[in-house]
């Protein structure tokens, strides 16, 4: 939710344990999931709520979600001029040092007639943006004029137009247009063609969201399941996927006895203190796909505050989103592949957003590696078709990698898949067996042997040493790096794995116990796998 914003605003190391990590690939029932070929989903949020200060506090509890930050430092003044305000120099560099871009929103705080003045002073307006963004070193802006009308419909586009034409193409140029679930051309809501917007911007910030907004008397969803579906397919009849970013409310709204409260805004990070505080409880409605909470707050109880407000004693409904209902709104981001979401706002969202946002985002429904240790780097390998998962929803991260999972792994990684090799010719990898033609390309190319002529073993696991031996093999380390191979003393220096060892260890890809051992024969997990291949990405992909 957003103040003085009207209705329909809301968007939305580890540490690998001494031991050399895993990653499983493909079972013969291994469900492909969307085989990624790029590295995951754009991800964005706005930055509104809480004082600049706090800013990349807000931004840090993300991790490493998010690719775009849009701060609220760019507003439309009384003369439809801009104001810049609350501008950081020192948080514009942090976010540039962590790889994050920093796109402010332009606002007209939903008033229609200084939004009317800025869309028809548009060439002073191009200008002075264009100024500010490279002057304090900005890497875009995003368009968020809202409440206009739609006879304004065409020279909003030309704005977007002038300014896309005005700011090199290294810089973004983004829309924020109003959910459109039914295709209206009249109101405020047909100010945006979605046609022409995309084609002279990078892409637009589908608001999906407030389909209950500010004054609504009757209580209900922020953003129910077949709002938000139904205005992505409408964005999708007029715009490509990948232009289109799915907006995702950090918030709710409530109501009580008071009209004058009627849907009004709270942070999602709220809602479960009260809901605790005051004893209530919370249900799943099935047909929106929102959690709904209700509580009481007699007039003895101590008044919490909401937004500064203190809550007046009554019966309150209110109407959020919960893990359950975001999953659900993100498996569309995959469903029809988007390029990415878009989320309002920053320091409204749950503590345990973060934990799941991007997993979920990217399509990778893994539950088993929500929290787990490894989830950056099985992310980062099933965005690049490395790895995908034994289940639309399981990953098995501490399963053992096995001969045959570790031969598929590895050909993608290399990109031998169109190799052209016959399938493997051993008595136990028939050619009906899920990963016959991978074995036999990785025979082929040398990387992978049987354990005798004619034997592969494709489900025994994968030992720490033969992982060694398989790697150093695909990326042509033949001896270790000066002055930089560890001896470990379960690893004789005769060894048939021990110049392997000394070649990956020398390079920081793979690392011993306390105690100085190796550990040579353990096996590795999925999991493990997953962490190697983020070590060794920068070498595979040369």
């Amino acid at each position: 939710m957003k103040s003085k914003r009207g209705w329909r605003r809301l968007v939305v190391a580890l540490i690998v344990v001494g031991a050399m990590c895993q990653v499983t690939f493909m079972h013969k029932d291994e469900v492909v999931a969307g085989a990624a070929a790029a590295q995951g989903k754009f991800n964005m949020s706005y930055l509104f709520s809480g004082a600049p200060s706090s800013y990349l506090s807000q931004v840090n509890k993300s991790g490493e979600t998010l690719d775009v930050v849009s701060p609220s430092y760019f507003h439309i003044n009384e003369n439809g001029r801009l104001n810049v305000s609350d501008l950081e120099a020192s948080f514009i560099t942090e976010m540039h040092k962590q790889g994050k871009r920093v796109v402010p929103f332009l606002s007209n705080d939903f008033d229609r007639v200084i939004g009317e003045k800025a869309i028809d002073g548009r060439d002073a307006l191009v200008k002075e943006l264009v100024t500010s963004i490279q002057a304090n070193k900005l890497d875009g802006v995003q368009l968020d004029i809202e409440n206009v009308g739609a006879a304004y419909r065409d020279k909003y586009t030309d704005f977007v137009r002038k300014l896309r034409e005005q700011l090199p193409s290294t810089m973004e140029v983004s829309v924020a247009v109003a959910a459109n679930p039914t295709g209206e051309t009249t109101n405020w809501i047909g100010l945006y063609d979605y046609k022409a917007l995309a084609a002279v911007s990078d892409y637009l910030m589908v608001m999906t969201y407030d389909e209950s907004y500010p004054g609504d008397p009757t209580p209900g969803p922020v953003a129910s399941l077949p709002f938000v579906e139904k205005s992505i397919q409408y964005a999708l009849s007029q715009a490509p996927a990948g232009k289109i970013v799915l907006g995702i409310p950090l918030y709710g709204r409530y109501w009580n006895q008071d009209p004058a409260s009627n849907g009004a805004g709270i942070a999602a990070k709220s809602v479960q203190n009260l809901v605790d505080q005051y004893q209530g409880t919370v249900r799943y409605d099935a047909a929106s796909q929102s959690p709904v909470a209700t509580f009481t707050i007699q007039a003895a109880d101590a008044k919490a505050t909401v937004n500064g407000k203190a809550l007046s004693e009554g019966t309150y409904t209110v109407w959020y989103e919960n893990e359950q209902s975001l999953k659900a709104k993100l498996k569309l981001v995959g469903k029809y592949q988007l390029k990415g979401t878009g989320s309002w706002s920053l320091n409204q969202e749950a503590a345990d957003t973060w934990s799941y946002y991007q997993l979920w985002t990217d399509g990778f429904y893994f539950t088993d590696m929500q929290k787990h240790w490894a989830q950056a780097d099985v992310l980062s390998a099933a965005n690049r078709g490395w790895m995908l998962g034994i289940a639309a929803d399981q990953f098995a991260p501490d399963e053992a990698l096995t001969r045959a999972e570790a031969a598929t792994i590895i050909v993608r990684a290399l990109g031998l898949e169109n190799a052209g090799a016959a399938s493997a010719e051993f008595k136990d990898v028939p050619a009906t067996h899920w990963a016959s033609q991978n074995i036999g390309i990785a025979q082929q190319n040398g990387l992978m042997q049987g354990i005798s002529n004619d034997a592969f073993a494709p489900d025994h696991s994968m030992t720490r040493e033969q992982m060694s031996v398989l790697l150093s093999r695909a990326l042509k380390l033949t001896t270790p790096a000066s002055g930089g191979a560890k001896k470990f003393t379960d690893v004789p220096a005769g060894s048939w794995s021990a110049e392997a060892i000394a070649a990956m260890s020398s390079r920081g890809l793979v690392d011993g116990f306390d105690g100085g051992t190796f550990r040579p024969l353990a096996s590795l997990t999925r999991a493990q796998m997953a962490a190697l291949l983020s070590r060794a990405q920068p070498l595979l992909t040369k």
